[in-house]
């Protein structure tokens, strides 16, 4: 297997995606990356679906294969690809995940995330919903989940179900977990701490004036 092919591979894994479903991302026939990995065909990624794949996986293009000789000095180096995910983190009744697949990225600077904080976060963007967070969280505010931190108190998005929500956590009782909301209107949630997937800490939020 070749070294892009490979490293295709750990990307998809490390995800958590299927090499069908990045296919699907790509507008392609859901065997068109298996068949690119296992059976060398097509010998190459198009351009554009490797530009595509490499932001999604917020990585250098070279890594998938691009020419080092004619990507622009500072594409991939100064700059890091946020993929943002078709999908809203309630903070309200709850909303029904997607299919986790990037359907847009935000791009920062590597000096932005530094200064942040935020090198070496894994990181993907989503949208609130609802007004059980406000005034910290507004509905419609983007924001950042850094995917390497699912410990400790904080904001954080999780799942319960099939539904995703962005709480403050807490720990509650031995074996159970608190989800605080900032609006007061909102009850806190008291779960066995099995019954909540913590995606990850909520670093940083956007939005609309």
């Amino acid at each position: 297997m070749t070294p892009e092919r490979a490293r295709l591979v750990e990307l998809t894994e490390k995800s958590r995606t299927s090499l069908a479903s990045l296919s699907s991302m790509l507008g392609r026939n859901s065997s068109y990356l298996q068949q690119f990995v296992r059976k060398g065909s097509p010998r190459k990624l198009e351009e554009v679906d490797r530009r595509r794949l490499a932001e999604f996986f917020g990585v250098d293009e070279v890594e998938l294969g691009a020419d080092p000789d004619l990507r622009p000095a500072s594409e991939s180096r100064d700059f890091a690809a946020v993929p943002r995910l078709a999908l809203d983190a309630s903070a309200g009744p709850g909303a029904f995940s997607a299919e986790e697949i990037s359907f847009d990225s935000f791009r920062f600077s590597r000096r932005w995330l530094r200064e942040m904080g935020l090198e070496g976060a894994d990181l993907t963007a989503i949208r609130v919903e609802g007004d059980s967070m406000e005034p910290t969280l507004r509905s419609g505010d983007e924001i950042f989940v850094d995917r390497n931190k699912r410990s400790g108190e904080g904001i954080h998005v999780v799942r319960i179900g099939d539904a995703l929500h962005v709480k403050q956590v807490q720990t509650s009782a031995p074996g159970r977990i608190a989800l605080i909301s900032a609006n007061d209107a909102y009850a806190p949630i008291e779960l066995e701490r099995g019954e909540v997937e913590i995606i990850g800490r909520v670093v940083w939020k956007g939005g609309r004036l």
